[in-house]
């Protein structure tokens, strides 16, 4: 008999790829022999996979002006979903966590009470803001845990070693590619022409939304070195600021006279020009000071750009220097414009590691793999 499980995850597809992820997991888990019910909102359209069972019990809770009628909306959903799934024979509920709230609490404590197993994928181990006010409710929860995933030993390690009393099992399931669910372009002089990027330019790509762990200030700075042997390199941040405003990145702009050498997009991207960013660019550099693991990265090699990544270790699992990509010293400006004046010198080997990075990218981060290995971790809790 199959095993039922449920993949219950209020955010699907708002304001990013996350959903992508959740239709890559339910897939590939459905692949592997798993009855999968994936449960989200209704802004997430159904992918209609052959075995995955899809519903949309969580109605209009982003975006009101009312965090208790988004709150409730929320409770809700998650009732419907979480008996809707018990009734339907679900021995496990998937969640993935970026964060313990009273609302995951409530999701946690309603799944344990109908007897059913509660696995995380936690997407960011400790917060990056050094919170700690939550840690007793993550102690609370993590304990009472069947099944923690990481997507790396990194993230594995930083758990353990912050969560010293939590002995639920830890299993490391990676981030799969995106390849399924991308329109790969490949009409680079139509999509600069689309994006308003000249065509004569060497273009590297920071891609995504600007946070303070993300390192775009390194990047700007490395960029007056880089600029002194490529005067036709072109930085094209596309991407909108979190909480921070820009400021601190135009200031380094202006002190260095690089506006010719960037075109800022500070902007949600919608999805159907995320393409043509990937197909405009030669290079994606990710100059990352903390990271868990990224999806960035994956779409990036997912769109078979060369990337360019900080030594940090979740990035370095995937990227290996001048194999699958390229590293540089994280937070070191001039590591990162010696590397970028490296590769700009050579575009033949940019072409070869390119390929080798979507060769790695499509084989080892395969959701079918990612499935069984998944499954795997199921059976070891049932």
């Amino acid at each position: 008999m199959k095993e039922k499980v449920a993949i219950i995850d209020s955010l699907g597809a708002h304001g990013s790829s996350h959903h992508f992820y959740l239709f890559g997991q339910a897939n590939g888990l459905s692949n592997a022999g798993v009855n999968v019910s994936l449960y989200t909102n209704n802004v997430t359209e159904n992918p209609k996979y052959k075995g995955v069972k899809f519903f949309q019990f969580y109605k209009n809770i982003f975006g009101g002006k009312s965090k208790y009628f988004s709150g409730l909306r929320y409770i809700f959903g998650s009732l419907f979903s979480i008996f809707h799934a018990k009734f339907s024979g679900v021995k496990i509920c998937h969640y993935h966590l970026f964060h313990v709230n009273i609302l995951v609490l409530f999701d946690f404590i309603l799944t344990k009470l109908l007897a059913m197993k509660v696995v995380y994928t936690i997407h960011d181990v400790v917060s990056f803001e050094n919170n700690e006010s939550n840690d007793k409710l993550n102690n609370w929860v993590y304990k009472r845990t069947d099944k923690i995933l990481t997507h790396n030993q990194f993230s594995s390690e930083v758990f353990k070693d912050h969560y010293i009393d939590v002995e639920t099992p830890i299993d490391i399931i990676p981030h799969g590619n995106y390849m399924p669910f991308l329109d790969v372009k490949t009409d680079k002089i139509y999509s600069r022409k689309h994006l308003g990027i000249p065509q004569d330019k060497k273009v590297l790509l920071f891609f995504g939304m600007i946070k303070k762990v993300k390192g775009l200030e390194i990047l700007l700075l490395s960029l007056k070195d880089v600029i002194a042997e490529n005067p036709d390199v072109l930085l094209v941040i596309a991407g909108r600021v979190w909480e921070n405003d820009f400021r601190s990145y135009q200031a380094i702009i202006d002190e260095n006279n690089l506006s010719e050498n960037c075109l800022i997009h500070n902007k949600f991207i919608p999805h159907d020009d995320v393409d043509h960013y990937y197909s405009a660019s030669d290079l994606v550099v990710l100059p990352y000071k903390r990271i868990y693991q990224s999806g960035v990265l994956m779409m990036s090699m997912s769109y078979e750009k060369a990337v360019l990544v900080s030594d940090l270790p979740p990035l370095t699992e995937v990227v290996k220097d001048k194999e699958t990509g390229f590293v540089f010293k994280t937070e070191n400006s001039k590591s990162l414009s010696k590397k970028l004046n490296y590769i700009l010198s050579d575009l033949n080997n940019l072409e070869e590691i390119r390929i080798n990075g979507a060769k790695l990218v499509k084989t080892k981060y395969d959701w079918k793999k990612i499935g069984i290995l998944t499954k795997k971790s199921y059976k070891s809790i049932l």
